[in-house]
């Protein structure tokens, strides 16, 4: 046999066994399907690498499989794959033939990415304690030189691990700034805010929840305020862009104060948590939290916090924050609210 010959049969024999995909403007493309979803779909060909295709712009699939392909109805079946009048006809080895709207198609993925969505899904479903943790740093600094020299430092840090079943959430936010002027050194800011907090989904609305949370403030002449709280919580909103939930529950207020005084009280606890996705790179979070005091008929006390993050990388991130605390009762001759802007760098992490 003529070697030109040969190798034309080697060609027409792989493409037998390769993928095909037809587009709606009439082009082929040919490879192997690595992945896919509702958006696009990953081919890699020998001489192209990896393609990713609009799954709008797809009318027709041939592919000889195996692949596995979920279905909006929740199956997920498994063989090759041949469109015909505007179906897909899915040969199985074990249901027959299986035809499927291109609507009802989820997502499309070879042996490789199956196995390798699975063992995320197992990831979730039976997580170590150290597996799933999400967070950031963010950092921010500020300095003059001159007449008068000023400097400013804010830190803020959060570390989340979140499951189908609970989430647990440790964060901590701090300021410092100082100036010396004309040689006499002082202390201009000087905040701390951190704590621990617990949810437990116990229904796919519903959850309940358990914090503490520790804060001081030089310039309130608080030295602690320790709060330990629990409650009950709802997810209002848990799409793609929006999470919205509503927390209702009571805490105990723990002050300590510079000045001697030392106050215990019984505090209701009504919250809301909002974050929103505006763009593919701008999401805002915002927490309002207020405590009526139970011990102290007419008291209360309200953090409000926002943070506008805008991702310059997949890892590096600009933020903007807003943080309020307003005590109606502070100590005499201590202002009622104090607020904390920072801006600057995010780092953020996954595991």
């Amino acid at each position: 046999m003529k070697p030109h010959i040969a190798a034309t049969l080697l060609l027409s024999a792989c493409s037998l066994w390769a993928a095909q995909i037809t587009l709606t403007n009439g082009d082929r493309l040919t490879g192997s399907i690595l992945h896919g979803d509702t958006k696009s779909l990953v081919l890699k060909s020998d001489n192209t690498g990896e393609i990713t295709i609009k799954w709008d712009t797809i009318a027709a699939i041939s592919a000889p499989g195996p692949l596995h392909i979920g279905l909006s109805d929740g199956q997920t079946i498994v063989g090759s794959v041949e469109t015909a009048n505007g179906k897909f006809n899915i040969a199985t080895q074990t249901a027959g033939m299986v035809a499927a709207s291109k609507d009802a198609i989820q997502f499309i993925r070879n042996n490789e990415e199956q196995a390798k969505a699975q063992a995320e899904i197992d990831r979730f479903r039976n997580p170590r304690l150290v597996d799933l943790w999400t967070g950031f740093l963010d950092l921010g600094f500020a300095a003059s030189r001159g007449n008068a020299d000023t400097e400013t430092l804010t830190l803020s840090a959060n570390a989340t691990r979140a499951t189908t079943r609970d989430k647990i959430a440790v964060y901590y936010t701090s300021l410092f700034s100082s100036s010396d002027f004309s040689g006499t050194n002082r202390t201009t800011a000087n905040s701390k805010r951190g704590g621990v907090a617990y949810n437990l989904n116990v229904h796919k609305k519903l959850f309940a929840f358990g914090s503490v949370d520790l804060e001081s403030d030089q310039f309130q002449s608080l030295d602690l305020r320790f709060v330990p709280a629990g409650g009950v919580g709802y997810h209002a909103i848990a799409t793609m862009p929006t999470k919205l939930d509503f927390r209702v529950g009571a805490a105990a207020n723990r002050e300590f104060f510079s000045t001697g005084l030392n106050r215990t009280s019984a505090e209701l606890l009504l919250g809301e948590d909002l974050t929103h996705k505006f763009t593919s790179t701008t999401t805002v979070e915002q927490r309002f939290v207020f405590f009526p005091n139970l011990s102290d008929a007419g008291s209360y006390r309200a953090n409000f916090d926002v943070t506008a993050v805008t991702a310059i990388r997949k890892w590096f991130s600009w933020q903007f924050t807003v943080s309020d605390r307003y005590l109606s009762n502070p100590v005499p001759g201590r202002k009622k609210n104090d607020v904390l802007f920072s801006t600057g760098l995010r780092v953020t992490f996954a595991k």
